[in-house]
């Protein structure tokens, strides 16, 4: 027989006292038992599959709850872990047993609260508690980047201590690190490689946003030998939404701040054989100084591109050595030609404004040069080059995941003007 929990009565009950005054004293004490009865202790009618006092349970192992009396059902379990979060389970039919559908999380501690009636409606109730074991191989994550105050260009990383490869176990991890900004966005993972993922909204992240990063990884199992572990969590805000527009074919940067003009700079970019990469890319870090040679980037020494300069106010933008710098050497064809080596050259003046404008994580952007799109991850962040459609599909939430077995390496750091 199925037997309907309490609380279902209360309902049933109220909605007779609208439709039937005459009902209403009925309502207050079914079959005899005020609602507001005191449940009886259920120790000795309610069992469960834990350890032994003083032990620890298997976390692969379900928890079940059954009752020994005939004329007694559960018509409730909670079960909540020392970290707040609530074990799935399911209730038989005729209230004599529940069991945990997913997972336990390994060295952690739970409470059960156990609900029950018996069949004249009195209500019983029993609370249990213990302790799984704590895992032996530990899956740890690092959020990055540091704390602080960032462009809203700049995508969230998660680095994973031990490869995650099959989709599964890749959703698991993914559901358990939470991303809140406020305002809200709408974001997703994407796995880069198998120990990588890097977190971005659709568009940008709003200016003057608070992003928090946390991971409900700890005890959750991941794979059949590894268990998720507790991590730091991230918070970070956004500054204004500051984005750098260099049109190679124009020779000109435009700089918008909150998406009015600051100021628009004369520039020269990459000559032919050597052409700016096209795309949008974030700022990766500001250096005053960088001396920058030819060898760098394959030029031998005697070659007529050879070159050796200390360069200032020096904006990175990627890993392999592109900066947006001054470049006092091409000031004559600043606005009216492309002669550097891949990096976006101008005036000392010009250089330093952007050099004290900018800071990690803003935008900047190319186009209109003959060179190759930046790539998405293996380079810098690039990742805003990718189509939200795309994005999504590197989410082992989503519809597919790039390929297991791909790894990301970070490229040299090659200066290159």
């Amino acid at each position: 027989m199925n037997h309907t929990p309490r609380i279902r009565t209360v309902v049933s009950c109220t909605l007779l006292v609208v439709t039937f005054v005459a009902g209403a004293a009925a309502c207050g004490e079914p079959d005899g038992h005020p609602l507001s009865e005191k449940p009886y202790d259920a120790g000795d009618q309610v069992t469960f599959n834990g350890p032994s006092e003083g032990e620890r349970t298997d976390p692969d192992k379900p928890l079940e709850v059954t009752v020994k009396d005939d004329d007694v059902r559960i018509t409730d379990v909670s079960a909540v872990d020392t970290g707040g979060r609530h074990l799935a389970g399911e209730l038989a039919a005729d209230g004599k047993r529940w069991h945990s559908t997913a997972p336990l999380a390994a060295g952690t501690g739970y409470t059960v609260r156990v609900s029950t009636e018996d069949d004249d409606g009195a209500p019983g109730s029993r609370t249990l508690a213990f302790e799984t074991t704590s895992p032996k191989k530990l899956l740890k994550v690092s959020f990055g980047p540091q704390a602080g105050t960032y462009g809203v260009g700049q995508p969230i990383t998660a680095e994973l201590s031990a490869p995650v490869t099959d989709k599964a176990s890749r959703a698991t991890v993914e559901r358990a690190l939470k991303v809140r900004s406020t305002p809200a966005v709408t974001g997703s993972w994407y796995w880069v490689d198998d120990k990588t993922l890097h977190y971005r909204p659709q568009d940008y992240w709003p200016a003057k946003a608070t992003i928090e990063v946390r991971s409900n990884l700890a005890g959750i199992k991941v794979t059949n030998a590894l268990y998720g572990a507790a991590a730091k969590p991230l918070k970070l805000t956004t500054g204004d939404r500051i984005e750098a527009v260099t049109d190679a074919s124009d020779h000109s940067m435009t700089v918008l701040r909150n998406g009015e003009v600051i100021n628009t700079i004369p520039v020269t970019t990459g000559k032919p054989g050597f052409s700016t990469r096209n795309g949008v890319k974030v700022v990766l870090g500001k250096e005053y100084y960088v001396r920058m040679r030819g060898e760098s980037i394959g030029i031998s020494a005697g070659s007529s591109d050879s070159y050796d300069l200390p360069v200032y106010y020096a904006t990175r933008v990627t890993w392999s050595g592109e900066y947006v710098h001054a470049a006092p050497w091409s000031t004559g064809s600043q606005g009216s030609a492309n002669v550097s080596h891949g990096c976006t050259g101008m005036s000392t003046g010009d250089a330093e404004w952007f050099f004290d404008t900018v800071r990690e994580g803003d935008i900047v952007k190319v186009v209109g040069s003959e060179g190759e799109t930046m790539t998405p991850f293996d380079n810098g962040f690039g990742d805003w080059n990718l189509s939200w459609e795309k994005w999504q599909k590197g989410s082992a939430l989503q519809n597919g995941t790039p390929d297991s077995g791909n790894t990301v390496q970070a490229a040299r750091l090659r200066p290159q003007v």
